[in-house]
Formats: structure tokens, C-alpha cells, sequence
């Protein structure tokens, strides 16, 4: 196993700019100069808002403009704070919730000195990981099922969460499965959001697949927060309709809207070229082996995009080799002329790509939609109520606006049934669907904001093993 500290970027010979964009740059307005955008006639010469050959529709819409970059804005104040509380939270968490870990730490207490349990271990979970402890596959769910692939992509969503070292010891020891790399992304120089994933095979003979996962949205990093409230957007050469920059600079744009010329700059590496090369290499080892992109949040947005620069660098050979790309509660990330294009794509390679949505998430209806931005989903959507029950759709209708006055009742008692559900789940299905403590207390936070609890990987881990589709 190889592990990358990397820089993202991508490689473009024509190394071609934006044909038109749209950029939002909260961090260089103050708080007083978001509000004054509610009262201002001239958007446009603020040197927090850039753009080029939009249409002054787009910019006339100033409380879209003024609520995203609000939304940035208090996230961005925020972002050391909950960093801090978050990196202690899940610290203590992981104190208490293992047994060896806590007797080691009390021990060292009494002594005089308290040791901390290390971060990069294999013993040390994510708050995500915390809230659902499940590592074992469902062995119900055998290799060849038409639910083997989903249930597989949830979990390894879900693990990506995880440091390298507890990835590995899942994939390996665990799973009996290939891990092949671990990935951390990250560039300062273009101010990139810090990307993480990982690459593994599963080598049964029936499905023979690598699984290329992305990590999501951290529940305590603004700045996984704040690009999916952003709705910045660029039309790039190569790729038809307006595309989230955002979610874009978490692969590797560069912040003029442009693709570095080459795939190295002195001693760094840039991702996009790592993945493909490693999926290249890989694939002349094994020939008949095809490989799914998968992620849950942020990362299903990444997961969605990485075939679309596929396209966009002609990596025929790898778009050939692509089989599915399933994404959890993941946020819209183009417009409607980016989805009929990919959905073109997909057609024309034979890949198949299914968005999973489960109960009132809040993420799938960012960036908000609306007649002026037009951000939109593509694809077949499975939607996933509260009772587990599964309901293909096309685009749109599973993700609707968030905040609407006839959801507000319906979404409250949703989130009380899904408060009594995690004390009924263990006794329907086995202990294998037993809640810990912080995620029962979680569930209780959907009654006064639904929308995040339903937001995680639990109920989507859940919904690929008991929803019937």
C-alpha cells in the first residue's frame, strides 16, 4: 500500500479558461459588507464577487447571493472553534467508547500522566464512525446480488472517513479485500478544500471490482460546510453546462478556472493524474476488472465529477473500464445542460450511476435550485423514506427545496418515528442494527432541525440492505 500526500490539480495541454463564471469569495467581505448586498445596486463592482459574461438575471438575485455568502460567512468565523471542539469531542469519545483505550488512559491519569490515544491508529474512529460502529459486510448480501455493490459502496463511504492505518486493517483483515492506495489531498498554493480517498479491489471472482471512494462533508469542518452552501459556478471548456466550482476545487481547478499544464510541479504530484495512472497500472494487471466511483456527501459530489473530467481529458480507457457510480445524500453539483451531457456520457460508455436520497436529507437540496441558478440532479435517483422503502425517480422530484412550510410538520414526525425506530431496529433485524447512545441522542436533534440527522451514513447503510430496489 502507497500512501500520497498530495497536491490536487488536473492536466489540460490546452490548459483552456472558463468561458463564463461566477465566484463568491466570502472571505475577503466583511459581515457588514454581506448585509449592505441586500441594498446594493451594483453587485458586480464588489471585489468579493467576481464573474464573467453572466447574465445580470443571475446577478440581480441578491438574496441568493446574500444567503450563500451569509451561510460562508458564519461558517468560515467559526471554522478554528469547531475544529477545536470537534478534534476534543471526538477525542474523549474515543476515550470512553474503548475499553483499552479508557483503562490505559485512567492508569496513566493516576501516574501523573495522561496519554492520549493515537489518532492514527487502527483502534481510533471518526465521530462518523463512532455514531455507527458497523465494520463487518452484511453476509446476507452475497457477492453477484443486485444489492452486493450499493451495500459494499455505503460501507466503504462510510469507512473513508477513517485514518489510513484503520482502513487498511477493515479492508484487509476485515473484508478480505485489496487495498491498493490511500490518498490525502490537499493544495495551498490554489487554496484547495483538503481532499481525502482511497482505492481497494475487491477481488471475488464474480464481481471483480476496484472501488475508487471518496471521503464527504466532516460533521466539524466549516470548510466541507461552506462549499456545499457555496453556489459558485464555472462553464468549462470540454464539459457542456455550468458546473460547481466549489466541488470542482476539491478535485483540483485552479482558482482562475484553469487546469495546470503539466502533472507535476517540482516534487508534487497532482492527484487527478495519480488516480488515473494508478487505476491505468492497475488495470493492465487486471484485464477484465472494471471499477466503481462512490462517496457520500461532499464525496458524492466528487464522485459524480471525477468521470466528467474523465470526459473532459478524453480518458477513454479508464471511462470504458467504469461500471457504476453510486453516491449517498449527495448535493447537486451542475445545471441542468451539465446533467443531460453527463447523462449522455453515461450513456454512451454504459455506466450506470444511481443517487441514493434517503427521508428529508438536507444536503441533496444543496445548492438551492431555483428558476435564476438552476442547480440541478441528474440521473436515477433512489429515494428512501423513513419506513425503508424504496422509490426510483427521476432527477428532481426526491430533492426538492428544503425549506418549504408544508414539509415543517411532516419532517418533525418523520425525525420522533425515527427516534422510536432505533429502539425497535435491533429487535426487527438483529444487533447488527443496534444505535449507540450518541446517535440515539442525534436522531433527537432532527425534532427542532430536521434535515441533519438524516443526513448520515446510518440510514443509508441501512436503506441499501433493507430497502428492496
Amino acid at each position: 500500500m502507497l500512501r500520497y500526500m498530495l497536491p490536487l490539480a488536473f492536466m489540460d495541454p490546452n490548459n483552456h479558461t472558463p468561458q463564463n463564471y461566477l465566484l463568491l469569495k466570502p472571505r475577503k467581505a466583511s459581515l457588514l459588507e454581506i448585509f449592505r448586498l441586500l441594498f446594493c445596486d451594483d453587485i458586480e463592482s464588489k471585489e468579493f464577487i467576481e464573474s464573467l459574461n453572466v447574465k445580470r438575471s443571475i446577478i440581480e438575485r441578491r438574496g441568493i447571493i446574500f444567503l450563500s455568502m451569509l451561510a460562508q460567512k458564519v461558517l468560515q468565523y467559526n471554522e478554528k472553534p469547531l475544529s477545536l471542539f470537534g478534534s476534543r469531542f471526538e477525542m474523549c469519545l474515543n476515550i470512553l467508547a474503548n475499553k483499552s483505550n479508557f483503562s490505559m488512559f485512567l492508569r496513566n491519569f493516576l501516574r501523573g500522566k495522561v496519554a492520549m490515544p493515537g489518532k492514527n491508529s487502527s483502534s481510533y474512529l471518526s465521530i462518523i464512525g463512532l455514531m455507527d460502529n458497523r465494520l463487518e459486510l452484511d453476509k446476507n448480501i452475497n457477492p453477484g446480488s443486485n444489492k452486493y455493490f450499493a451495500t459494499l459502496s455505503a460501507m466503504a463511504s462510510k469507512l473513508a472517513y477513517e485514518n489510513d492505518e484503520f482502513i487498511q486493517v477493515t479492508v484487509e483483515k476485515g473484508w478480505k479485500m485489496k487495498l491498493l492506495e490511500t490518498y490525502s489531498f490537499w493544495d495551498e498554493k490554489y487554496q484547495n478544500n483538503t481532499t481525502q480517498a482511497f482505492i481497494f479491489h475487491d477481488e471475488n471472482p464474480n464481481p471483480d471490482t476496484i472501488f475508487v471512494v471518496f471521503r464527504g462533508t466532516e460533521p466539524f469542518n466549516a470548510d466541507d460546510w461552506s462549499t456545499d452552501f457555496d453556489i459558485s459556478w464555472y462553464k468549462l471548456q470540454g464539459i457542456k453546462g455550468r458546473v460547481h466550482s466549489g466541488f470542482m476545487k476539491a478535485l483540483g481547478l485552479k482558482l482562475d478556472g484553469t487546469w495546470p499544464k503539466n502533472h507535476r510541479e517540482g516534487d508534487h504530484l497532482f492527484a487527478y493524474n495519480t488516480i488515473t495512472e494508478d487505476l491505468k497500472r492497475h488495470f493492465k494487471i487486471n484485464r477484465r476488472t472494471r471499477f466503481i466511483v462512490t462517496g457520500h456527501s461532499l464525496g458524492g459530489a466528487l464522485a459524480v465529477l471525477f468521470p466528467a473530467v474523465l470526459v473532459k481529458h478524453n480518458e477513454t480507457e479508464i471511462l470504458e473500464r467504469l461500471d457504476t457510480v453510486y453516491t449517498f445524500g449527495q448535493p447537486r453539483v451542475g445545471d441542468g445542460k451539465f446533467g443531460k451531457f453527463m447523462k449522455e456520457q453515461f450513456e454512451d460508455y454504459g455506466v450506470k450511476y444511481y443517487r441514493f436520497v434517503y427521508s428529508h436529507d438536507i444536503v441533496p437540496t444543496l445548492p438551492c435550485d431555483n428558476s435564476v441558478l438552476m442547480f440541478k440532479h441528474f440521473g436515477t435517483c433512489i429515494y428512501v423514506n423513513a419506513l425503508y422503502e424504496a422509490k426510483v425517480m427521476e432527477e428532481e422530484e426526491a430533492s426538492k427545496n428544503h425549506f418549504e412550510c408544508g414539509s415543517i410538520v411532516t419532517e418533525r414526525v418523520d425525525a420522533l418515528w425515527e427516534v422510536v425506530r432505533s429502539f425497535i431496529l435491533p429487535n426487527q433485524f438483529g444487533p447488527d442494527y443496534k444505535e449507540s447512545l450518541m446517535l440515539q441522542m442525534f436522531r433527537m436533534v432532527g425534532l427542532l432541525f430536521p434535515g441533519l440527522p438524516a443526513h448520515g451514513l446510518q440510514d443509508y447503510i441501512n436503506a441499501t440492505r433493507l430497502a428492496t430496489y
